[in-house]
């Protein structure tokens, strides 16, 4: 079988934590085959450190499958990279990019079916020269055809509640000028796509929450709901994409309302963000949309005080790998 990707992340956060106790238990867990792009000499301390009982080898994607009963294969990025639990050192930013850059490469070229990615930290790699503004943007460049990125849209799931915020991390005082009518019809193809391609979803139904409180009340709590919001959805139905909205925030992830729809598109980050976190406090996943690759990631960040151990809770990163798996094989 074709193994999954992950990407070690920040060495002195979580990641490398709940990657080495999920393969401990990967019998137990059924977990599906995957090699981890990250430092071998690291996650062997880091592994002993946990009181984990390990063997890491360093392995190719190509013989990870037949090694992964018996050791952790390691796709091993050179470099040096201390166990310092919560102590994050510029030093090993350069692993950490190899890392993801390595992991994106094995999955283009088919040599791994999808990518789960471990969390970074933007700070440390900033130190290093890093110039993106975030993870996901840095996979859409990797990804990048003929010099053109595809649009990554970031969709948070669990089960089927499913959540894709259309302004992310931006002061909520300059939201109402970042929504525009190109960038939801165009958000709207990305998810309408993907819903059906690596969701397995023949027609999926999309809701659309509106910007001001009752989606505008008509115009009286604000316009943008009719001069932006509903001409876009209006032109994504004329393209087929089966858009509902705007509808009311305040009630749309009432259960019985959300359930009706395969997936919601929010105005900002909390609007999106909050339901899932109610429900799936730790164990939702955050799915990046749009890329030509399956990308997974925990909802969650490098928890430094957590990291070393042993107390990091692993449901959200089994989720990732889960969906990673699940996305590949109705995409396959």
């Amino acid at each position: 079988m074709t193994p999954l990707a992950i990407s070690m992340g920040e060495p002195a956060g979580i990641g490398p934590d709940v990657i080495l106790a999920l393969f401990a238990r990967r019998a137990e867990l059924r977990l599906p085959p995957f090699i981890v792009f990250g430092h071998t000499a690291f996650l062997e301390a880091r592994a002993q450190r946990l009181g984990l009982a390990i063997d890491v080898v360093a392995a190719q994607p190509g013989n990870a499958a037949a090694l992964f009963g018996s050791a952790l294969p390691v796709f091993n990025i050179g470099g040096m990279v201390e166990d310092r639990p919560g102590e994050p050192d510029t030093g090993a930013a350069g692993v950490v990019i190899a890392a993801i850059e390595q992991a994106v490469s094995a999955v283009r070229m088919g040599a791994c079916r999808g990518l789960v990615t471990a969390p970074i930290h933007k700070g440390v790699l900033y130190g290093a020269g890093f110039t993106h503004p975030g993870h996901t943007e840095f996979l859409a460049a990797l990804c990048a055809e003929n010099g053109v990125e595809p649009l990554p849209v970031m969709m948070l799931a669990h089960e089927d509640l499913r959540t894709v915020p259309l302004t992310i991390h931006v002061p909520i005082k300059d939201v109402p000028q970042l929504i525009t009518g190109r960038l939801i019809l165009e958000t709207l193809r990305v998810i309408a796509r993907d819903l059906r391609a690596r969701f397995g979803l023949a027609a999926p139904r999309i809701a659309v929450a509106g910007l001001n409180p009752h989606a505008g009340e008509g115009g009286t709590i604000g316009r943008e709901e009719i001069e932006i919001i509903i001409p876009a959805l209006e032109r994504a139905r004329a393209e087929g994409i089966d858009a509902v909205g705007p509808l009311p925030g305040d009630t749309l992830f009432f259960p019985r309302h959300w359930r009706q729809f395969d997936a919601v598109l929010a105005m900002y980050h909390d609007q999106a963000l909050i339901p899932i976190k109610t429900v799936a406090f730790d164990a939702g996943v955050n799915v990046t949309l749009g890329l030509p690759i399956v990308r997974t990631s925990p909802d969650h960040g490098t928890a430094f005080d957590l990291a070393g151990t042993g107390k990091a809770s692993t449901s959200s990163f089994l989720a990732a790998i889960a969906m990673a798996d699940q996305m590949t094989t109705k995409s396959a």
